[in-house]
């Protein structure tokens, strides 16, 4: 490991605050070699995270319908992508999922409801399920419902949630382009109120979207800034109907840089690979688990992703080992990755006799 490297490692196991110059070299120097940086980066989430992997399931109980206009989000009242409306899920289905998602090993489950913001009636609606959730099922929550007071996020802290996400997904600088219907301050002053109120905080970015290195810094000294301890990093998904649709900035080494970066931004955040890491990391989605200890399963808002099963099979298969687990949810043997070609004039019948009779 260089020496560069070295001493990014003993920064990020300080107090110090990472350099930005080093940051930005960190995502823009053709020079630096990845996997010594994938290294570097692993060193400080194994020391403060050992080799566990925190598994989240996102709900969407509430598409579409969003006076919003985030290019982004196949939700926003400015997107043509072919999604499914619906209102709030009734009581029981969110509970319901909540016990699903417990039973295959969900660490934390997270609620995400479309729109603007809830109003006090639907506030105390979300208290209500919280408060079933917590004492029915047992379960870590999280609850993403737009733009919130901090009256708002008292009653969701005393009904038992546990944290709070609102994304900054862009730097300051780079919102206007993103959306025009809310502020940064906005979002800022959201995560303001849930601190306030005692919610723990989760909030992140989205990359991909015409930003440039310095604004992808600057969300990651800002959540450094409000000492955010859950940080989603999500890359753009292509979604065909939403207005920022595909701005050609992603590779898979591009990802794992950016990953690196918010580990030793923030040493101590519990980093998760968020949406889009099935398509951008690629191949590459093993090394990302050494800057992250994190993962969303079986999807996200508008998008399917990988199930529980091959999550699983992933965290295993780089040498990690999922929170809490108890027991795996499938055949993950070696013989089970395996399909033989049942074409009758290729398939020789000799391939079918198992090893135990050879």
């Amino acid at each position: 490991m260089g020496s560069d490297f070295s001493e990014w490692v003993r920064i990020a196991l300080s107090e110090e605050t990472f350099p930005q110059a080093s940051a930005l070299t960190l995502l823009s120097d053709p020079n630096i070699d990845l996997l010594s940086l994938v290294a570097a980066a692993g060193e400080v989430r194994m020391t403060y995270f050992g080799r566990q992997v925190m598994l989240h399931r996102i709900n969407d109980i509430q598409n579409g319908l969003c006076p919003e206009d985030c290019g982004y989000c196949a939700q926003s009242k400015i997107s043509d992508a072919p999604i499914k409306k619906y209102p709030l899920k009734s009581e029981e289905d969110i509970i319901q999922e909540a016990y699903e998602a417990k039973a295959k090993g969900v660490y934390r489950y997270c609620m995400v409801s479309s729109g603007r913001g809830p109003t006090a009636e639907r506030t105390q609606h979300l208290a209500h399920i919280i408060r079933r959730i917590k004492t029915e099922v047992g379960i870590q929550t999280c609850l993403s419902a737009g733009l919130m007071d901090q009256e708002q996020a008292a009653v969701l802290k005393e009904a038992g949630l546990d944290r709070l996400n609102h994304n900054l997904n862009t730097s300051e600088s780079h919102t206007p382009d993103i959306v025009t219907t809310h502020t940064f301050q906005d979002r800022i002053n959201t995560l303001k109120a849930a601190r306030s109120a005692g919610l723990d905080l989760c909030s992140g970015m989205i990359a991909g979207m015409g930003e440039t290195d310095q604004d992808i810094v600057d969300v990651a000294y800002q959540l450094h800034e409000y000492q955010v301890p859950s940080i989603p990093i999500n890359f753009l998904i292509p979604i065909s109907g939403n207005p920022i649709y595909d701005c050609n900035q992603l590779t898979p080494q591009r990802c794992l840089r950016i990953l690196c970066l918010f580990r030793f931004v923030n040493p101590k955040a519990e980093i998760r690979i968020g949406g889009g890491r099935e398509g951008h990391l690629r191949s590459l989605q093993a090394l990302a688990l050494y800057p992250a200890n994190s993962l969303f399963v079986e999807g996200y808002l508008a998008t399917r992703g990988h199930s529980v099963d091959q999550v699983y099979q992933l965290i295993h298969d780089a040498g990690f080992e999922v929170a809490g687990e108890t027991s795996l949810t499938g055949d993950l043997s070696a013989t089970s990755q395996f399909q033989l070609d049942d074409n009758p004039n290729i398939l020789n019948p000799q391939t079918t006799i198992s090893c135990s009779n050879s």
